[in-house]
C-alpha cells in the first residue's frame, strides 16, 4: 500500500443507509485471498442484472462516476458480518475514502488496514456533500480534515496510529517491521540492565 497525504475527487453517491458487508461483497465472492480483481465483484448484486449486463441505473455504473474515488454513503455503513474482503473490493474498484455518518467499527478498522479513508462528519454535512457529488472534495489525512470547493472545512476523527500507518502507507505489521532494529536494540539493553 502507497502512503498519501490526500485524496481528491469529485464523489459517488450510495444514499442508502445500513449497507452491509454482504452487499459490499458477496459471500460467494469471498474464496480468495487474491485483493486484485475484487473490484468487479463489489456491489454485485446491486451493479450487474440477471442476464451479466450492467445495471444503468446503479451509481458505479453511470458513466460520469468513473474514475471517482470518494463514495458518500448513508449511515450505517459497512455493518454485518467481519470480512477484510470489503475494503479489499472497494479498493479495487478504485475507491479511497467512504463518508459517512457512521461507519461500522469493524469494516472501519478493515478499511484502516487496508489504505481506505473513513470519514465520519455529522449526518446533515453527509446529506449536504450527497446534493452536490461533482463538487471535487480534498481528504486530507495530515490536517484530519475534509474541504469542499466552496471553502468549507470539515474535520474528522482519525487516531494517531491510523493516521501515520495513511501517509506512512504501512499496515500494523509493516509498521512494526519498520521498527525492528529498534526493537532489537530496546530489547538487548533491557535485557543488559
Amino acid at each position: 500500500m502507497a502512503g498519501f497525504n490526500e485524496i481528491r475527487s469529485k464523489s459517488v453517491v450510495l444514499a442508502q443507509t445500513n449497507i452491509d458487508t454482504d452487499q459490499i461483497i458477496p459471500a460467494r465472492f469471498l474464496s480468495t485471498t487474491e485483493r486484485a480483481g475484487l473490484g468487479k465483484h463489489a456491489f454485485n448484486d446491486w451493479r450487474w442484472q440477471a442476464d451479466g449486463s450492467p445495471n444503468p441505473a446503479f451509481a458505479f455504473n453511470q458513466p460520469q462516476n468513473s474514475g471517482r474515488q470518494i463514495l458518500l454513503a448513508g449511515r450505517n455503513f459497512g455493518c454485518g458480518s467481519s470480512r477484510e474482503h470489503a475494503p479489499w473490493a472497494l479498493t479495487d474498484l478504485g475507491l479511497r475514502a467512504i463518508v459517512s455518518s457512521e461507519i461500522a467499527d469493524i469494516f472501519r478498522n478493515n478499511s484502516l488496514k487496508n489504505g481506505l479513508v473513513p470519514v465520519v462528519l455529522p449526518e446533515a454535512t453527509v446529506q449536504a456533500l450527497m446534493q452536490r457529488p461533482d463538487d471535487e472534495l480534498v481528504v486530507d489525512i495530515a490536517a484530519k480534515e475534509l474541504r469542499t470547493p466552496g471553502g468549507d472545512i470539515f474535520s474528522f476523527p482519525l487516531d494517531a496510529f491510523a493516521q501515520t500507518c495513511l501517509l506512512q502507507g504501512v499496515d500494523e505489521l509493516g509498521y512494526l517491521l519498520a521498527r525492528h532494529p529498534d526493537i532489537e536494540h530496546y530489547e538487548a539493553t533491557r535485557h543488559a540492565r
